[in-house]
């Protein structure tokens, strides 16, 4: 008896009255706009445009989709085109399979053509969106988690997971959750590409082949431990040998960019630095009409300097010429103090002479 194990849910899908809501699609469609508000930030801190990233995606997803529903059928031919089973299967995306190979792969020819149409660089916006698709990857292995799929070999430890269906040749049990173990090596991938980005500025792509690199690590040892049916080369399952030269190419990509092109771009997108000028300057204006208000500004202030300038040589002249008028003001009235007091002298002098000859 098994005392703690994680419990499968008793069915995939919910129905709204005839419309079905499927726990796989949800994870995906809740992953992928993680992806893109994440990434949406991290572009607008590099000096891209709001909205770009958007812009783009709707290009990346639906290719990504078609390539990772592509990969899954060609290695897994035989459940859609063996005998006794029916190729039409093989477009039920929403029964599970979805082959990150082929999703990435395929989603990267969709980015470029998107990149394109706005005029940016790809890698820069791979770069960008590198962590919220580790992140999408997390939250879209849940959905096996809703089918009951990709699960390790049978365990007993406390976080098995337990199988309950029998459909497909599943047999009901404790397995190892293979489907967790992946879920949280990519937060911990997304979360090591951005302490990377932030710690030695990566560019060039380099941000996104350091998350190709370390998912195709956890991958490996994942891969390793699932119990579904695989093609088998040398005694290791497709996938690992895919995960392996992933890796290689990823690893190669990063030391000859780091030569090449080191440091990071930048100009990411033409335009949006003038962009933001301008939203500094008045909020709307361009960074020209940001220009043309500042130097308005600047030339009423210096005519304004100018008038104080005048002003107050106006005053000086006009307290020298007050003065000179307080000067000859005070002249003045000396002079007719002085003509007042001879009159008063000669009278004097002629009292005294009457006074001698008396």
């Amino acid at each position: 008896m098994e005392l703690a194990y994680i419990p499968s849910p008793s069915h995939g899908v919910l129905y709204l009255g005839p419309i079905p809501l499927r726990g796989y699609a949800f994870c995906i469609i809740i992953g992928v706009f993680v992806a893109v508000w994440l990434g949406n930030k991290r572009w607008i801190a590099r000096g891209g445009r709001a909205g770009t990233v958007a812009d783009i995606a709707v290009w990346a997803v639906p290719f990504g989709l078609v390539g990772g529903r592509l990969y899954h059928v060609i290695t897994d031919y035989e459940l859609y085109f063996s005998e006794g089973r029916d190729w039409v299967d093989a477009f039920k995306v929403w029964q599970g399979g979805l082959g990150i190979w082929g999703a990435i792969a395929l989603g990267a020819v969709g980015a470029w053509i998107g990149a394109r149409r706005r005029g940016v660089p790809l890698p820069a916006y791979a770069d960008a969106v590198a962590p919220g698709i580790a992140f999408a990857q997390a939250i879209g292995r849940w959905g096996n988690w809703f089918n009951q799929e990709l699960y390790g070999r049978e365990t007993h430890v406390p976080w098995a997971l337990h199988i309950t269906s029998s459909e497909g040749g599943r047999v009901p049990g404790y397995y190892h959750p293979t489907f967790l173990y992946e879920s949280l090596w990519c937060v911990g991938v997304a979360l090591l590409v951005m302490w990377a980005d932030r710690r030695f500025r990566l560019g060039h792509g380099r941000a996104f082949a350091l998350y190709v690199a370390a998912y195709c690590v956890g991958r490996g040892w994942i891969e390793y431990m699932r119990v579904d049916d695989a093609h088998h080369i040398l005694g290791l399952r497709l996938n690992d040998w895919t995960a392996l030269v992933v890796f290689l190419l990823a690893v190669t990509y990063i030391v000859v960019s780091a030569k090449k092109r080191p440091g990071r771009e930048v100009v990411v997108e033409p335009g949006a630095a003038t962009d933001a000028c301008g939203g500094a300057a008045d909020g709307t204006g361009t960074g020209a009409e940001a220009e043309d208000d500042r130097t308005g500004t600047e030339e009423p202030a210096a005519a304004q300097s100018g008038d104080k300038t005048g002003d107050r040589t106006g005053d000086t002249a006009r307290d020298r010429t007050g003065g000179k008028a307080a000067v000859k003001d005070r002249d003045g009235a000396g002079d007719e103090a002085a003509a007042e007091a001879e009159p008063d002298t000669a009278a004097a002098k002629d009292e005294a002479e009457s006074a001698k000859k008396g």
